[in-house]
């Protein structure tokens, strides 16, 4: 006899990082492994985990993902002391 393991369900969402507020802290890096040091000192996304791709402008940097890690995105922006972080359900 086997037993299945569920996994949690997949969803779509973006994660967003406000430029303006982070200050390179990096506490996401920790609770979360595709964050990354961008070339400008700031938090950035790996873009190959980012199933959505990743877009920057000179405010923010948004990655859009469908997966089963939300909870992990949801503690990495808890985790920023600048509150520089946003994660947000958004529509497949």
């Amino acid at each position: 006899m086997t037993t299945e393991t569920t996994s949690a369900a997949t969803t779509t969402y973006r994660v967003t990082v406000d430029l303006d507020a982070c200050d390179g802290v990096f506490a996401c890096l920790v609770r979360d492994d595709r964050f990354v040091e961008a070339d400008d000192g700031l938090a950035g996304f790996d873009s190959a985990a980012a199933s959505g791709g990743v877009e920057r402008t000179p405010d923010a940097v948004s990655a859009t993902f469908t997966d089963d890690r939300v909870d992990e995105a949801r503690q990495a922006a808890a985790a920023c002391p600048l509150d520089a972080i946003a994660v947000e359900e958004v529509q497949p």
